[in-house]
């Protein structure tokens, strides 16, 4: 995927393209209390920073300044008080009267009138003893010192021009027991080339059985009928759709809910437990105490890393992901689905293209998180559920959807999903020449790696209600 080259992806301002067609996102109401005179930083505006800011905004993380000290954060105060003001940071895209999330960012009326005030002021310091205790940092890591790194066996070196490129990185952790996972943070070596990574979890064969060897020439002729009875061709390094696919916009009205991979609609892609990554926007995979990922004996570890070539030199790169283990006994699996539509096509121009995919719960479940994906061309994307006994509702509404901040809505309380619910994505694009970030208004887009393709994918992490890992365990005993 490729993005606009001399400005780093932090530092764009959100994509307002077009009309949408849900409410924007508004600060919280639940403190109106007016700040009080002398608004000072070290005893007013801190606590906010090291509150809301600080995860981002401290060095080596992807913000552009630090916001630790007055010193820090004094020659940004007018660039702050703009951006507070207008909503944009920090960055938070969910319609506020769809649904509550654990992690949601967005400041109170009273601290957007606190900061307001103090740079209104000439941002005084105050006295730095009322500085409050600094958030703890361990260097280079959000979630603190990981029980275990695993990292890329080897540096990686990335030419400087070309097109993007999408590889895949094995490390085998030689885990002879299974382990619980309870947060993960991966974190790229090279953000200057690194755009996202993936980080799955690929189990051992099941059985004990030796798989059948092949010749070459039976190998070959087994991965040339793959390639044609797939929906998918590789160009280069990345995966994109075959040009005489057919159209579906409407991905629910297929068997497959648009997540098929055959040319007639049908067929189901697989995709790997997912154990985090990093986008833009998010690093971190927290799980609840109880709830945890975990990986099988002999499981191999596989990075998918998206490199850009924007810094127009030879780069090098070594990824890697940091885990937690959980502590106490788990009792359930985060499990990861991912709803999509490979079918759909956007035409030249269109300012507010609609698509849909669909997938129905086949146990009871409970939801923990929903994370929309699109690209550039992406403006907006609802999360819908259409439970057995005719009721519905939306679980997430995302009406200003930018690709520079690609977050995990974390559900503040996991929401029950009965067997036989029909969870739909509806998405809408904006390909048009006024979206200043279109690669190309002129273009037919459809689904690809690259971002001047694009996708309609919504990630979601659940448990089964019917699990129990600690009675399972018990009973291999």
């Amino acid at each position: 995927m490729s993005y606009e080259k001399n400005t780093p992806l932090h530092r764009r301002p959100a994509i307002i393209a077009g009309a949408v067609l849900f409410a924007l996102p508004e600060s919280r109401a639940d403190e109106t209390k007016p700040p009080a005179r002398n608004v000072t930083f070290s005893k007013d505006v801190a606590p906010i920073f090291f509150k809301n800011c600080a995860e981002c905004h401290r060095p080596g993380e992807s913000a552009p300044m630090p916001l630790l000290s007055y010193k820090d954060a004094r020659p940004w105060a007018k660039s702050i008080r703009e951006k507070v003001i207008s909503r944009e940071m920090p960055p938070w895209h969910a319609d506020p009267h769809t649904g509550e999330f654990s992690n949601d960012r967005r400041l109170t009326e009273a601290e957007i009138e606190t900061i307001k005030a103090w740079v209104d002021a000439q941002a005084p310091e105050g006295d730095p003893g009322d500085l409050p205790p600094q958030p703890e940092i361990v260097e280079g890591w959000k979630i603190g010192k990981p029980d275990m790194i695993l990292q890329m066996p080897e540096e990686f070196t990335l030419e400087a021009t070309g097109p993007d490129e999408y590889h895949f990185f094995e490390i085998a952790p030689g885990f002879t027991e299974d382990k619980y996972v309870q947060m993960a943070e991966t974190r790229p070596g090279n953000r200057r080339i690194v755009h996202h990574i993936n980080v799955f979890i690929v189990p051992p064969p099941p059985g004990v059985a030796p798989q059948q060897k092949l010749t070459r020439e039976e190998s070959e002729r087994l991965r040339l009928q793959a390639a044609k009875d797939s929906i998918f061709q590789r160009e280069g390094f990345v995966i994109r759709l075959k040009p005489d696919v057919p159209v579906y916009d409407d991905g629910c009205g297929l068997q497959s809910g648009g997540g098929g991979d055959r040319p007639d609609g049908g067929g189901q892609r697989i995709w790997g437990a997912w154990l985090g990554g990093f986008v833009p926007g998010t690093s971190v995979m927290r799980l609840e105490p109880g709830t945890v990922k975990r990986i099988p004996a002999g499981s191999k570890i596989v990075l998918n890393v998206h490199y850009s070539k924007t810094s127009g030199r030879v780069e090098k790169d070594r990824s890697m992901v940091g885990l937690i283990f959980a502590k106490k006994p788990p009792q359930k699996e985060s499990l990861t689905r991912l709803i999509t539509n490979h079918y759909f096509q956007i035409p030249p121009g269109a300012e507010n293209h609609r698509a849909t995919a669909c997938w129905t719960a086949k146990d009871d479940i409970h939801l923990v998180t929903a994370a929309p994906h699109m690209h550039f061309r992406g403006k907006a994307m609802e999360i819908r559920a259409f439970y057995p006994d005719g009721r519905s509702e939306t679980l997430l509404n995302v009406p200003r959807y930018d690709f520079s901040w690609q977050t995990i809505y974390y559900f503040k309380r996991p929401i029950a999903i009965p067997k036989g619910t029909r969870l739909m994505l509806t998405a809408y694009y904006n390909n048009s020449g006024r979206n200043k970030y279109n690669p190309d208004p002129k273009q037919t887009v459809r689904w690809g790696d690259p971002t001047y393709d694009e996708m309609l994918m919504g990630l979601f992490e659940y448990t089964m209600d019917d699990q129990s890992l600690e009675q399972a365990a018990a009973s291999k005993k």
